[in-house]
């Protein structure tokens, strides 16, 4: 009933446990004091006759329930603590881990977790597992360890009464045992539609746009229903099981202590047993399952907690790219006989090997799904090679510092992130020290100095996604900025698709002046942007086809210069098309 993986996350926190449980048995011992004080002070008061009417023996029992009260709530108000601060601890703990192996894992995507997802296990997931730590854990040790104590403690005073009531104990368990097994499949379940429900969600929001020119709206509207139809059924089962499991318990709980009582009556009625103990035996009997039966009601919301660390773990447990402990001083990027496969079957690359100088301009280029997207990868160290190497400056990738090879390096694509922030608060996050002066005269790079200036200034704020500015000014933002941030290797993955005439060639240009200072990779699949570069790799089906110039590609007239002539045309039809109109 405790799993260990989701325990051995606690690490030192685990000590908070142990003292919750102390105290919640200590919680234990003072209310046995303050029945067994009650119990005196009625057996003194039936007898007081006897005892001469002496009101200084209800003085000792009084002293003890009164201390045993003041222990029961000093206790309970630590036990409190405690659980409050394990949970926070838990929490605070849990997202540092989580956050921490994001950034391990770099620009890699978390496997098969969505963004929605992965929000959800953070936030929600987390919140579900402070329960299971603050309550489940600690309740479940003290429920086990208390009916031993009180069995300890009434089996002296009548056995069979003692011994019934420990043997009905274990009636719980089992019935949560019984249900465990149907409850782990329930909550797989529920956190798989809560996940999936929150996809589907997300993805409409972004996609609402798009919904409404095609009108599609409705469409999407009806699946959305459809799941949250879903989540809503798993969450009825959910309900049903868990009140189904509470009433069994009840009838096993409640049952098991009337058993008990019916044994201490019978016990003064037959065996002579004093009418004293047996109040105590009653009295003590539904102490015997109310731990137990608290257990219960945490069990469920355990299963929720535990579903949602399951998926914590199996995030935490992914493998990370290796990284060493070398600087990097030489910024020469080597491919040496590389390949790589995704699913095992089918290669991506095919003992690729190329070469990126420490400057210049160096082209990947090849129709869809050729692998370029692939080298990219290789480059960043987001994948490594199941055979062959990648080097810098000679120096396995594999071996360097992560933080060494990234301060080298800089990208910039066509889905670059621009931060919901200011102008100028984007260009500090690539250089914090960065003056304004540094930041205009690289927005005059990008021709954006004028739109910059009169919109606002650095102050301007680039709202979410960048929806206020177009795609060709996102891009030649996210440009100025890497070019604030002054790199030695600069990768343009597909940095001018999508974009204008003019957001293009102020893009290029730049990205030919860099070239003459720094490294400079670009991955493009349309090739007049390469027809400047140093050296060209064309590539099909994972392979390097052609190596050369552009002038020599062209004049070997095979793969490289059928697609561009193809590109060509293309553009000039739709020149032609757009003149004419």
């Amino acid at each position: 009933m405790i799993d260990k993986a989701l325990l051995g996350l606690l690490g030192k926190n685990k000590r908070y446990i142990y003292f919750t449980v102390g105290l919640m048995l200590l919680g234990l011992f003072a209310n046995v004091g303050i029945t067994a004080g009650i119990c005196r002070v009625i057996y003194i008061a039936v007898n007081f006759n006897l005892y001469a009417r002496d009101a200084t023996l209800f003085i000792l029992p009084s002293v003890l329930i009164a201390v045993c009260i003041a222990v029961r709530y000093i206790s309970s108000r630590f036990v409190g603590y405690f659980k409050d601060h394990l949970g926070r601890e838990a929490k605070k703990e849990l997202r540092e881990k989580l956050y921490a192996k994001i950034v391990r894992l770099g620009v890699r995507a978390t496997d098969g977790m969505s963004m929605a997802g992965l929000t959800q296990v953070s936030v929600e997931g987390v919140e579900q597992l402070d329960l299971y730590y603050s309550s489940y854990i600690p309740q479940f040790f003290y429920s086990m360890l208390s009916p031993l104590i009180l069995f300890c403690v009434t089996v002296w005073i009548d056995f069979r009464v003692a011994l019934v009531l420990l043997l009905c104990v274990p009636l719980i368990p089992i019935s949560i045992v019984a249900v465990s097994r149907y409850a782990k499949r329930i909550f797989a379940k529920y956190w798989g539609k809560y996940t999936s429900m929150g996809d589907s969600f997300l993805d409409s929001v972004q996609g609402l746009k798009e919904l409404k020119i095609f009108c599609a709206d409705r469409a999407r509207h009806e699946k959305m229903n459809e799941n949250a139809e879903q989540f809503r059924k798993i969450t009825m089962k959910v309900l049903v099981m868990q009140l189904a499991s509470t009433t069994i318990m009840d009838l096993i709980a409640y049952g098991g202590a009337g058993v008990g009582i019916a044994v201490a009556l019978f016990g003064v009625v037959n065996r002579g047993l004093h009418f004293s103990w047996a109040l105590f035996l009653i009295l003590v009997a539904v102490e015997f399952f109310l731990p137990l039966r608290a257990f219960g009601s945490a069990f469920h919301i355990a299963m929720n907690g535990a579903s949602a660390g399951r998926k914590i773990i199996s995030l935490l447990e992914q493998s990370e790219p290796e990284w060493g402990t070398n600087t990097v001083k030489d910024t020469e990027i080597c491919l040496k006989d590389v390949t790589f496969s995704y699913d095992g079957k089918r290669d991506a690359l095919k003992n690729v090997s190329m070469k990126f100088p420490k400057c210049g301009m160096t082209a990947v280029v090849g129709e869809s799904g050729c692998g370029k997207s692939t080298v990219v990868n290789m480059l960043f160290g987001v994948l490594r090679p199941q055979s062959g190497r990648v080097t810098v400056g000679g120096k396995d990738l594999k071996t360097l510092d992560r933080e060494s090879y990234y301060s080298k390096l800089a990208i910039v694509s066509y889905n670059t992130y621009i931060f919901n922030e200011t102008v100028r608060e984007n260009f500090m996050l690539a250089k914090p020290d960065v003056t304004d002066k540094e930041i205009y005269s690289a927005l005059e790079k990008v021709n954006l100095y004028g739109f910059i200036k009169e919109n606002g200034g650095l102050d301007k704020v680039i709202m979410e996604d960048a929806d206020n500015i177009s795609g060709g000014q996102k891009q030649r933002l996210a440009l100025a900025i890497n070019l604030v941030a002054d790199k030695d290797i600069y990768v343009f993955d597909e940095a001018t698709s999508n974009i204008d005439i003019e957001s293009e060639s102020v893009i290029m240009d730049n990205i030919k002046s860099l070239s003459r200072t720094k490294s400079v990779i670009v991955i493009s699949h349309r090739l007049a942007n390469v027809v400047s570069a140093d050296l060209i790799y064309y590539m099909e089906a994972g392979r390097i086809k052609e190596i050369g110039t552009h002038k020599e590609l062209t004049d070997a007239h095979a793969g490289y210069e059928r697609l561009y002539t193809t590109q060509k045309n293309l553009e000039q039809g739709y020149t032609e098309v757009s003149v004419e109109q």
